[in-house]
């Protein structure tokens, strides 16, 4: 047993140095030594030593293993002193696999000879030899294998953070550190791998022998170097397959840690549960001891549940001692958890899990720290406390039994979780985590439990008003994709009442301007329409959610309502033979079908843009044109013949004669009739004459409402429409020239033959004769007894309306309006002529349906005859101030169309115009005014608030002094009209200035304070505006600008730096971004200090001076600017009057006698200060003195030279 090694050979002096050296390093050992080792010979001293450690039985037949060593001569020390050099010899990155396997083995001795008896007496034990025996698993196994995993989880754990600034190393480095990492480069074979591994497992298993017979009370350290590496070598080998048994003897290991022998109990359980708990969150600790997450890999997650499975099995094995440190390990994984959706998840199962382990009066004190938890300030925490609600959920609800205090038995019941837990943080400040509630609570009513739809049902029953409103309200302000799962959850299960309001606010989130949102409400909609395929106003709110939006901007969106529309209607149309009412899917697409042609029927141009999509892919084959004309003579007819109308046009050959039979047995509703007629247009190249002449000799056109006619004539009337040019000119002639016409006249007929005469113009603009333009004139203009010859100029050169009243119904001169615009899209003569008179018609006429035609007529041509019109779109815009909410929204609306397109450009007084709608009276148009703005023209032009803003200050004080702005030529009418100078619309004003200043960015709000300065302070200073009773008013309005919060930059404000609304990060990341912010706030403030010193604060000092000698009361305004700027600026204040010690003195004792005052004032007043400014008003003879006036303007006309940008 001795002789494999020659102990005795090695020199008393190596073995002292090694000993001096605590076993950190040792000299080479003699060659001979080295030669002659190996694994056989390990392996046979460690099978002879082997039975002195366990075989208890024959312990005191044969004598000591020490005895042995002493009778040899084997010294004690010198064996230690070698086994260090082999153990040593394995720490390197570059040993070869015989060191490794050696390192391992020989640190394997070393624990088996200190559990053998005798061991202490003899003095085997070194800690940092014991420590680094330990520490071979980790450093004899290869660093390359594990060296990807390390990269991705440094990837992963820096995915949803801002991507920091990598070190910049040295030449010298780098190239240090490339030969470093070639030198660790070392390649094992299989093999190698396998012998390497058995090593492993030996030192572990020698590791678990000495524990069942070594106490390492007395060693602490050592005793937590245990368990680290106990669980490493659990993670090493917990994916290898004939090593399933590790993580088993891994936590056996960590159970005898657990117990007495190892120290005090408690402090064992604290060291262990220590331990586990990174293994919990699936992290790792490396050499710097900071965790990093791992990725969520099979063999993290495997080890994540044997470790949950560990602690489990603890607390059933200690009971009421293990209590404590479980609740203390459940806290910390809710403190540590990241906040990221996956690692989430499976922290709060693990914490449901362990929670099962505990009685109820602990479960219960736990819930209740879980509430007070889900409160805490950080968005991670919130949203991990309702993850864990969500896992509790899916447990059998506890009932209380006689340990549970009588507080703490609410805490027991699924109601709690649903009610306080979930529902209620659907107020919470951050969006995130009221999205994430909603979800939460449309997810409960899906568990298998129905303690979870219980409590909801109860929630909305109990309080259905105050519940329903709070959902309305946060589906309307928070639109997140959240709150459409959660309205359509409720809906699904009927915790909320299917009606039409409810299920309209699902089928308005499809147009919202968030895509995750319009995706959402998309597949909303879909699930809840396969909950509830037979409801009809379910099948509306559907429809009207998803065929719009195959026009949506977003492709994506697009897609998702086209694949919506095939699955339901496309691929679900059979013959008529194999049709059957117990097929839902079929009934449902007939039932949606019918809708279409008859509630839903202002969705067809969507749903035809649906069908122009699918015909470029082919979608329509012989086989689906076929079992639609199955179902023409059947009940289902209308909806047969619409997907006809859809597809006629791009279809194969078509069975003519049955299209053809249906034409002449007319007994079907008008919206078939129409359908029918488009089919016939789509084939009438290939019928012959005397079939075309039958088919328009009996065309039932005009006997439709107008609201159809189009559809109808779209298709058929291209090569068939001069026959009906000639005969609506014909009735027409009849009514008008008539003398007792208009007597008899039939309003509805002429409305009709008005209408459909416009629509037929367009597809044959060459059959419309001079006679016809004179009729449609005469309907608007006068009674036929006032048209002759002579009156053709006058009345295309006058306004319509001024001459003799008309006798035509309102009604008619309406649809006379559209039809005379139609025709003037085919003429540019006739648009040249009746602009004019268009444009007096907007001013003049008193008739609602006559200026909203107008409107959009004028906006039409405009497309049409861009620089023609662009002339008359001040008279467009002045309808924004109409009397009627109608034509405001409508002319709203064209005009943004047009801008959208540019068609029309931002000048003159549009803009101003256009934003003063947002003060509008009818809230609903001065929402849609923002919308516009906001979401569609501020995305094309993002400069265009900041381009207009000094602007509107002149502007709407109406203020024309200025030699620059607000010199657009305007009638007195429509000044009048668009005004909103005075005192009594100042909060209108500053309404707009708000929104405006609301959208700025950071780059906009400090360029508009320097112009500010530069254009209208510094303009009173120089007297180039004077300072009268409408220059003050300007004046003070802009002290009050100036001094609104919505101005100051947002990185001081605190708008950056408020990360309440997104989601948190580990507190790595977070302290991360919290740096980032302090940084971004000082490096903005420097700038924003030197602006405001070197440019406001003179014009401010020679201002107030001119205002002193003026004793005019805007001073009040500019003390109020000054005491609220200053407030973050007055240690600066010395700095710029560094010249001047004096000055800076007075300037600080002004401020602080301004503020003594203000504090005076407000204790005997009411809090009732100017609004605008922010400020309090003040007595103007006590002002007078606050700040020095000894400063030079030459600062200013230097300054004013020079604009410097952020």
């Amino acid at each position: 047993m001795i002789c494999g090694l020659y102990m005795i050979q090695t020199s008393w002096c190596w073995v002292d140095a090694v000993w001096d050296f605590e076993f950190t390093e040792t000299e080479p050992l003699d060659a001979a030594i080295v030669i002659k080792n190996g694994s056989k010979e390990f392996k046979t001293l460690y099978s002879h030593l082997l039975p002195y450690m366990t075989d208890t039985e024959y312990e005191n037949k044969r004598p000591s293993v020490w005895t042995v060593f002493g009778d040899n001569g084997v010294s004690v020390k010198s064996l230690v002193a070698v086994l260090s050099y082999f153990v040593l010899g394995g720490k390197s990155k570059t040993a070869s696999v015989q060191q490794r396997i050696s390192a391992l083995q020989a640190s394997s001795l070393y624990l088996l000879l200190l559990g053998i008896p005798g061991s202490v007496v003899n003095k085997m034990f070194h800690q940092i030899l014991f420590d680094t025996c330990l520490n071979t698993v980790s450093n004899c196994w290869p660093q390359s294998l594990v060296k990807k995993r390390k990269k991705d989880t440094l990837k992963s754990s820096q995915a949803d953070g801002k991507r920091s600034k990598p070190y910049r190393k040295d030449d010298d480095e780098m190239d240090v550190d490339e030969d470093e990492e070639q030198d660790e480069e070392v390649h094992f074979s299989p093999q190698d791998l396998l012998k390497i591994r058995e090593g492993v497992v030996l030192l572990v298993k020698s590791l678990l022998r000495l524990l069942l017979k070594f106490p390492l009370k007395d060693e602490p350290q050592s005793a937590d170097n245990c368990v680290q590496v106990i669980l490493d070598s659990a993670s090493i080998y917990r994916d290898i397959d004939d090593m399933r048994t590790m993580p088993e003897l891994a936590y056996y290991g960590l159970w005898l840690l657990c117990s007495s022998n190892h120290g005090d109990e408690k402090v064992s359980l604290r060291r262990v549960f220590h331990r586990v708990l990174y293994v919990i969150l699936m992290m790792s600790k490396g050499e710097s001891g900071k965790p990093s997450l791992m990725m969520a890999t099979q063999a993290v997650l495997a080890a994540r549940d044997q470790a949950i499975g560990f602690v489990s099995y603890v607390v059933d094995e200690l009971k009421e001692p293990a209590l404590p440190f479980l609740r203390i390990l459940l806290q910390h994984i809710s403190f540590r958890m990241v906040d990221k959706t996956d690692y989430r998840t499976c922290g709060a199962q693990a914490v449901a899990k362990l929670l099962a382990k505990m009685p109820c009066g602990d479960y219960a004190s736990f819930i209740k720290w879980l509430f007070d938890y889900s409160r805490q300030s950080k968005v991670a925490y919130r949203m991990f406390a309702l993850d864990v609600s969500m896992a509790l959920l899916e447990q059998p609800e506890r009932e209380a039994n006689e340990d549970v205090d009588a507080e703490l038995v609410s805490f027991l019941s699924h109601r709690f979780l649903v009610h306080n837990m979930v529902f209620g943080r659907r107020s919470d400040a951050s969006p995130t985590v009221r999205g994430h509630a909603l979800t939460c609570l449309a997810q409960c009513l899906e568990l298998p439990s129905m303690n979870g739809t219980r409590s909801i049902k109860e929630l909305f029953s109990t309080s259905a008003s105050l519940s329903h409103t709070h959902l309305h309200m946060h589906v309307h302000m928070h639109k997140a994709p959240n709150t459409s799962c959660a309205m359509m959850g409720l809906l699904k299960h009927n915790v909320i009442m299917l009606s039409e309001g409810n299920l309209t606010v699902l089928s308005e989130r499809t147009r919202d301007p968030a895509l995750s949102v319009k995706k959402k409400a998309l597949q909303c909609l879909m699930d809840l329409l396969t909950a509830h395929p037979e409801n009809s106003l379910v099948q509306k709110a559907w429809l009207r959610g998803v065929v719009p939006a195959v026009v949506d901007a977003e492709s994506s969106v697009q897609e998702k309502a086209l694949e919506c529309l095939e699955q339901t209607i496309l691929s679900q149309v059979k013959s008529h033979g194999s049709y059957s009412y117990r097929d839902s899917q079929q009934t449902l697409t007939w039932d949606l079908l019918g809708l279409l042609c008859d509630h839903c029927q202002d969705l067809g141009r969507y749903f035809s843009r649906a069908f122009t999509m699918w015909s470029k892919q082919n979608k329509f084959t012989a086989a689906f044109i076929n079992n639609l004309i199955s179902h023409t003579e059947a009940e289902h007819a209308a909806g047969a013949w619409l997907l006809l109308s859809k597809v006629a046009s791009s279809c194969p050959r078509l069975d003519y004669g049955k299209i053809l039979d249906a034409w002449d047995d007319l007994n079907v509703t008008v919206t078939t009739s129409c359908h029918i007629l488009c089919v016939i247009g789509d084939i009438g190249e290939h019928l012959n004459e005397d079939t075309k002449s039958r088919i328009v000799g009996g065309c039932p056109t005009v006997k439709m409402a107008p609201s159809k006619l189009n559809y109808a004539l779209q298709t058929f009337l291209n090569q068939h429409c001069g026959e009906l040019v000639s005969v609506c000119e014909a009735y027409l002639s009849g009514v008008i020239l008539n003398e007792n016409g208009a007597q008899n006249l039939n309003e509805d007929l002429v409305v009709k033959h008005l209408y459909t005469l416009g629509v037929a113009s367009l597809h044959c603009p060459s059959k419309v004769g001079k006679r016809i333009v004179l009729l449609v004139q005469s309907v608007l203009t006068s009674s036929v007894e006032q048209q002759s010859e002579g009156s053709e100029e006058l009345a295309c050169s006058q306004p319509l309306s001024q001459f003799k009243a008309s006798s035509m119904p309102s009604s008619v001169r309406a649809h006379a309006v559209i039809t005379l615009g139609k025709l003037c899209l085919q003429h540019e003569e006739l648009t040249r002529k009746y602009l004019p008179a268009f444009a007096r018609e907007l001013e003049l006429c008193s008739e609602l349906a006559v200026r909203s035609n107008v409107v959009v007529v004028m906006c039409d041509l405009c497309v049409r005859y861009t620089n023609m019109v662009d002339r008359y779109i001040p008279n467009v815009s002045a309808c924004l101030r109409d009397k009627e909410p109608l034509i405001r929204k409508q002319t709203l609306t064209m005009l943004t169309n047009l801008l959208q397109e540019e068609f029309v450009k931002w000048k003159g007084s549009l803009f101003f115009r256009f934003i003063a709608v947002l003060v509008d009276s009818d809230p609903t148009i001065a929402s849609l005014c923002e919308y516009c703005l906001v979401h569609l023209l501020l995305k094309k032009n993002p400069v265009m608030f900041s381009q207009h803003f000094i602007e509107c200050i002149f502007h709407f004080n109406s203020y024309e002094k200025h030699k620059t702005y607000n010199k657009f030529p305007q009638v007195a009418s429509e000044k009048a009209k668009f005004s909103l100078k005075g005192a009594q619309n100042k909060e209108r004003r500053f309404t707009i200035y708000r929104f405006l200043l609301v959208h700025f960015t950071d780059a906009q709000r400090f360029n508009i304070t320097i112009k500010i300065s530069q254009n209208i302070l510094a303009c009173f200073v120089d007297g180039e505006l004077p300072l009268d009773g409408d220059g003050a008013v300007v004046l003070a309005e802009t002290f009050g600008i100036l001094s609104l919060k919505e101005i100051k930059l947002s990185a001081l404000s605190g708008a950056a730096g408020a990360g309440g609304d997104e989601p948190q990060e580990d507190e790595q990341m977070a302290m991360a971004k919290a740096v980032m912010q302090v940084a971004q706030k000082k490096v903005v403030s420097q700038v924003q200090k030197k602006v405001f010193i070197e440019s406001m604060i003179p014009i401010i000092i020679n201002l107030k001076s001119m205002l002193e000698q003026k004793r005019s009361p805007v001073l009040k305004d500019l003390m109020g600017y000054l005491q609220l700027t200053m407030q973050d600026y007055r240690s600066e204040v010395k700095e710029f009057f560094a010249a001047d010690e004096q000055l800076a003195v007075e300037m600080e004792y002004n401020l602080k006698m301004y503020e003594k005052e203000m504090e005076a004032q407000m204790a005997h007043c009411s809090l009732g200060g100017d609004a605008a400014s922010g400020g309090t008003p003040v007595s103007t003879s006590t002002m007078f003195s606050y700040l020095p006036t000894r400063i030079s303007v030459r600062k200013i006309v230097i300054y004013r030279g020079s604009s410097p940008r952020l």
